[in-house]
Order: structure tokens, then C-alpha cells, then sequence
């Protein structure tokens, strides 16, 4: 036969993209090259993540994915699902003279992203959820084929034929369509005629691992810190030091994600990772930040170091006859802030629109290449004021504004339009004011990184609606409706609808309709 679509990759994105191309009445195939459950990266979701979540739910019927959207609805749910609770954002930047960690204003702090449990953010256990969702997908009429190796992708006569070998034997499949959801093997997009592209940014390369029970930082640092909007751990914990950041994402049963980032030339100076992981990051730990390498010395390893050389990749096109990328197989930066499952679900809402034919294939790959060009430079803003904390969080605060703003217009603004909201760029891509801030910060950074947050401040000031930049909140930034109400006008609302409206940023709309669970 041939397929409507064929999707090469089975991670959460192909999974949910092939469900609801499924719900549309389409024969849908799905080659993966491994078998599920099995380790993936990219765990950690946001706000904007939530919102495309509830959209796809309500639009397709898919319950499971309203239940993913919030950690309180993942718990009463969807509870074999392991995952972990995330509340926001925590920052702690390292001195780098090798001494130990010194809270201040500007080396802690912590961003909220949502303002109770129940409605927070999830990092989500990879495992679990893409095996939950290919399950899924099988049970909705979706063709899975796993251990299927794709060798040869080619187009021939209007359609395009892969090739390749699975556990019983050669298989060749054609297909209408195929969309590459294969991650940084782009095999499809590659095989089609996608060549590399380039990237301003150093090499940098990734020691990763999963974590047994380990003591929380404020243990580690000498005097009490003070309380802040959420407990500090439960968060995207990123930990900022000389020649790149430490994270750690922490899951509900005692394992946490952690992974070290630096330059390849920071990495040159201590063992070889590639050699022993380990015992480069211990190294790494121990000379950059030795406060936070006596929180991790002697945890146990649930899944061993790893080491991967070079974390940045980029295609020089996202889509082409016959074929469309996601974006982790048309680039990937840094997991500097999360970026990974909000950008890749937006994606799924628009290519639902292309394959319909209600949109064009050459719309979404201008607009993926525009935001993987402003990632990009958010990432390279963060990683210049490195040395610098003040200014370090001013970048943050770009990042943070951008994608506040965006959630409250898609939620209050018009949150039951079915897919043109995901068709607003990401990270404010098309946005005049944000293309501005982007457009210009790399200079003013270069130029004076001590006067960089105050320019920051004021060029965020017409799209923020959080109360950031805001010194006497003293680096702890908690959900406070009121900064909403507040900024109603930016919003082009009156105070008092954003008043009526609220409840939607409480999660008290976008539930599913239940019968579909």
C-alpha cells in the first residue's frame, strides 16, 4: 500500500504527530529504529508546552495529552507515568576562582513559572511517556514498525520510497509524505537533499547521566538561603560556571537528570570525557564549581555518564518535495531553557495544517528556521554573559518576557483557536518589539555588559507582564496574577477581563473532554 504519511522516529513527537494525523482519517506509518521503552533526553516542559498540550487535546480528542499538560492532571491521571514536578526556573551563578558558592541577588535565582503543584510543569521521565504514547498510537490505528532501520530514502514518481531492514527482514514502504522525526540523524531530511548549516556558536559538548537520591544544594552552601516563590529543586535547576552550566531536573521517585555543558576548550583542560565521563565531570565539578561537586560526589549512577561530542546540529532546510522535518531533526542548540518540547509541539499543530493542505510546507520552514535563528541567539547571548551574572540574567529576562507575554495572549486572548495561535513564531518570532530586543542585544552586550540590564529592563517593559527586572523582588520571581492585571493594557485587555479571565492561567479551562480517556 501507500501511506498517507510516514514518519521516521517514535519520540514523543512523532507519536503524537502520527495520532492525530491518524484522528484525521489518515494511514499513518511510523518506522522507529529502536524498541520502546528505551532512554531518550529532552525532559523538561514549560508553559508554552502546556498550552499546545491542551490545544491538541481538545482539537483531536486526545485526553492523555491535557493529562500531560499539568503535573496535578499527570498524578490523579496518568500516575504509572513517571515524572517529576517542576515549579520554574532556579539559577545559581559559580564564582570562577574555584572557591566555593556565595548566594547573592545576583548569583540565585528563581523564576516561577506556574503558582501551585496541581498546575505546575512536569520533567518528563522520556521512558515513560514516548512508550506511553507510541502504545497509544498503535491502539488508534497507527502502524508502528520498531527495530526498523531506515538504509535508503528516494523520491520516485510523486511519492517517496524508504527502504531498509527490520526483524523480519528488508522492507521497502511508500508513502505521500514523510515527515523526519529521526532527531540529529535527520535520515529522511539528509537522504532528500538537506544539507549542514551553520552555527555562530563555540563547540560545545554534553557529559549527561541519571542519578540516584542526592542531597539538595542548599545543603551544600553555608547559611540558610532565603525562601523563594518554590522550593529551589524543583525546577530546571541550571548551575552557571566558567566555560558552560550544570543541570539538574528532579524526578518524583529519587533519580534526577543531570548533565554538564561546556566548551570543547573548556573540556580539553581536564580528563578526557570521551575516555571516562565520569571522571572528567568530577574533574570539571571540582575545579569550576566545588560547591555543587560535593552535592553530586558519590551519588549513584542510574544510567552511567555518557558523553556527547558536540550537542549543536542544523540542517539548511526544514522541508522539501515530499518531505517535512520536526524540530529536533532540523536543529538542535543548547537545553539552555527548556526550549526542546514547547518548539517541537507547536510544530505538530502547524504541520497538522500543511498536511491538510490549509497551510504550506514553505511556511513552516521559514518560520522553523526564524526561531531556531532566535534560540540560537538567546543561547548565545546566555553563554557571552557567562562571566557576568548581572547581565546573565538580563538574557534571561529576554527569554522570560518573550514567552510570559506569548502564554498569557494564547490563553487569554483566543485559547479555542484550534491552530492559528501555534502559527504566532516562537519566542516571539514576528513579534516587532521582540525582534527588536533580539536584534539589537548582541551588540549591546558585546559592547557593556554592566550596563546591559538596565537596557534590558527598559526594552522589555512594553511585553512584560510578569514583573521582571524588578530589584526589590531580589532575584526570587513568584507567580503574582496581579503583575498580569497589572499589564492588562499591554495585552490589549481591560483589567477586568484579564480579572474574569484568570482562571484560565489557574488550569480551570482546556480540560479534555473525560469520555475520551
Amino acid at each position: 500500500m501507500t501511506w498517507d504519511v510516514a514518519i521516521v522516529g517514535s519520540g514523543f513527537a512523532g507519536s503524537i504527530l502520527a495520532r492525530v494525523l491518524r484522528r484525521q482519517g489518515l494511514e499513518v506509518l511510523v518506522l522507529e529504529q529502536g524498541r520502546h521503552p528505551r532512554f531518550a533526553l529532552g525532559e523538561s516542559s514549560t508553559p508554552l508546552a502546556a498550552a499546545s498540550l491542551e490545544r491538541l487535546a481538545r482539537r483531536f480528542g486526545l485526553a492523555d495529552l491535557d493529562s500531560l499538560a499539568a503535573y496535578g492532571r499527570w498524578i490523579e491521571d496518568l500516575p504509572h507515568l513517571r515524572r517529576g514536578r517542576k515549579r520554574g526556573f532556579t539559577f545559581y551563578n559559580h564564582p570562577g576562582d574555584g572557591t566555593a558558592y556565595r548566594a547573592t541577588v545576583d548569583t540565585r535565582m528563581l523564576v516561577a513559572a506556574s503558582p501551585a503543584d496541581a498546575v505546575a510543569d512536569a520533567h518528563w521521565l522520556r521512558q515513560d511517556v514516548d512508550h506511553h504514547l507510541v502504545l497509544r498510537a498503535r491502539d488508534e490505528g497507527v502502524v508502528v514498525a520498531e527495530e526498523s532501520t531506515v538504509t535508503s530514502v528516494e523520491r520516485r514518481d510523486g511519492r517517496v520510497r524508504l527502504a531498509g531492514s527490520g526483524p523480519s527482514g528488508r522492507f521497502e514502504e511508500e508513502a505521500r509524505l514523510v515527515v523526519d522525526a529521526s532527531g540529529p540523524a535527520a535520515v529522511v531530511a539528509r537522504a532528500l537533499g538537506a544539507g549542514s548549516g551553520s552555527t555562530s556558536l563555540p563547540p560545545r559538548g554534553l557529559a549527561f547521566a541519571h542519578l540516584g537520591e542526592m542531597p539538595d544544594f542548599h545543603e551544600m552552601v553555608d547559611g540558610p538561603l532565603p525562601p523563594g516563590p518554590y522550593p529551589d529543586e524543583w525546577a530546571a535547576v541550571h548551575h552557571l560556571m566558567t566555560g558552560g552550566w550544570f543541570y539538574r531536573l528532579r524526578f518524583d521517585h529519587d533519580v534526577s537528570s543531570c548533565g554538564l555543558l561546556l566548551t570543547r576548550a573548556a573540556w580539553s583542560e581536564g580528563p578526557d570525557p570521551a575516555a571516562d565521563p565520569r571522571a572528567a565531570v568530577e574533574w570539571q565539578l571540582a575545579v569550576r564549581a566545588p560547591t555543587l561537586a560535593r552535592q553530586v560526589a558519590g551519588v549513584p549512577e542510574v544510567i552511567s555518564w555518557r558523553w556527547v561530542p558536540e550537542v549543536a546540529h542544523r540542517l539548511d532546510r526544514a522541508a522539501g518535495e515530499g518531505w517535512l522535518a520536526l524540530p529536533h531533526a532540523f536543529a538542535f542548540v543548547d537545553p539552555l531553557f527548556s526550549t526542546g518540547i514547547a518548539w517541537s509541539l507547536r510544530a505538530i499543530e502547524r504541520l497538522v495544517d500543511v498536511v491538510d493542505g490549509t497551510r504550506s510546507r514553505e511556511e513552516h520552514a521559514r518560520l522553523l528556521a526564524a526561531e531556531a535563528d532566535r534560540i540560537e541567539t538567546l543561547v548565545g547571548l546566555a553563554w557571552t554573559a557567562l562571566p557576568h551574572p548581572a547581565a546573565f540574567q538580563a538574557v534571561a529576562f529576554l527569554y522570560f518576557a518573550a514567552v510570559s507575554f506569548q502564554e498569557a495572549r494564547e490563553r487569554l486572548l483566543d485559547p479555542d483557536a484550534p491552530s492559528e495561535l501555534a502559527w504566532d513564531g516562537f519566542l516571539g518570532v514576528g513579534d516587532p518589539g521582540i525582534d527588536a530586543w533580539f536584534d539589537e542585544a548582541p551588540a549591546r552586550l558585546a559592547a557593556d555588559p554592566g550596563s546591559f540590564p538596565a537596557w534590558v529592563a527598559s526594552a522589555i517593559e512594553p511585553r512584560n507582564v510578569a514583573g521582571l527586572a524588578d530589584p526589590a523582588k531580589g532575584g526570587l520571581y513568584g507567580v503574582d496574577l496581579e503583575d498580569l492585571v497589572r499589564g492588562a493594557a499591554k495585552l490589549g485587555l481591560s483589567a477586568a477581563q484579564v480579572r474574569h479571565r484568570i482562571g484560565r492561567l489557574r488550569g480551570a479551562a482546556g480540560r479534555a473532554n473525560p469520555e475520551n480517556r
